[in-house]
C-alpha cells in the first residue's frame, strides 16, 4: 500500500504545484484511480490491464460460485 501512497503523491500530488481548491484535488484523485485500477499495465498479470485480466479469468470460470 505505501508504494501505491507514493505513485499517487508523485503522479497527481506533486506534480501539480497549485491546487485551486480541495474539489480540484478530489477530482483529480478519482480520475487518477480510475486510470490506475482499469487502465495501467500490471506487470504481474503478463502486462495487460487489470479489467482485460479480469474478465479472461471470469471467462475461464464455470460458474459465479467459483468466483466467490
Amino acid at each position: 500500500m505505501e508504494s501505491t501512497i507514493g505513485l499517487y503523491k508523485t503522479e497527481v500530488i506533486d506534480r501539480q504545484k497549485s491546487w485551486t481548491g480541495r474539489a480540484e484535488v478530489e477530482r483529480e484523485a478519482a480520475a487518477w484511480g480510475h486510470r490506475y485500477n482499469t487502465e495501467r499495465l500490471h506487470s504481474l498479470v503478463g502486462h495487460c490491464r487489470p479489467v482485460e485480466y479480469e474478465a479472461r479469468y471470469r471467462e475461464g470460470v464455470a460458474s459465479e460460485a467459483e468466483v466467490a
